[in-house]
């Protein structure tokens, strides 16, 4: 038997995204965003409202980064998640996260984030029903200890951050329970 819950969020978990921009003048500016999603192979749409200091910041510059949180960056991900730029000038200062610049795209890496996508300004779709800010990813940088002797991240080695919309918690990516494109093999 299920029991109806009304209308609520119901994709969960949701990654804890960091987006970072730089203002027209350089300044960083940064938010926590747990709605977005791989939109295509080389994109990431981002629902995000219009009126986030970094929206405007990312429409200005047409650049900007998407960090992964993980457990050692929970607080301040979570700081730059409930304080607007819009009324806390240096809310990346006080975050206490550290950035590099991208050699890519004209956009902050936050150094305490495991993986960061480096994104263009692709798209911005507007309609009745949603905003979006759609990047199309350039390079993902990641901290070499994560990184398997094939080249590709392995996310056993990090504790990443995923958003339970249900319970608003933040809990840790699970363990690995089968192979994507394998798994339903046995069906065929």
């Amino acid at each position: 038997m299920k029991t109806d819950l009304g209308s609520v969020p119901a994709v969960c978990p949701m990654p804890v995204l960091i987006v970072s921009a730089y203002d027209g003048e350089g300044k960083i500016n940064l938010m926590n965003a747990a709605w977005g999603m791989i939109c295509q192979m080389d994109k990431i749409a981002l629902f995000i409202d219009e009126d986030h200091k970094t929206t405007q910041d990312i429409l200005a510059t047409k650049a900007f980064t998407v960090g992964l949180a993980d457990r050692k960056s929970m607080v301040p991900a979570d700081y730059v998640g409930i304080v607007s730029g819009n009324k806390v000038p240096d809310k990346f200062a006080r975050s206490g996260f550290h950035a590099t610049k991208s050699t890519h795209v004209n956009a902050p890496i936050i150094d305490e984030l495991p993986i960061t996508m480096e994104c263009e300004l692709a798209e911005v779709v507007k309609t009745e029903n949603m905003y979006a800010i759609v990047g199309k990813i350039v390079n993902v940088c990641a901290d070499e200890e994560i990184v398997g002797d094939n080249g590709k991240i392995d996310i056993s080695k990090t504790e990443i951050l995923m958003f339970d919309q249900f319970r608003w918690n933040y809990d840790l990516l699970g363990e690995m329970v089968g192979k994507a494109g394998s798994a339903g093999k046995e069906l065929k």
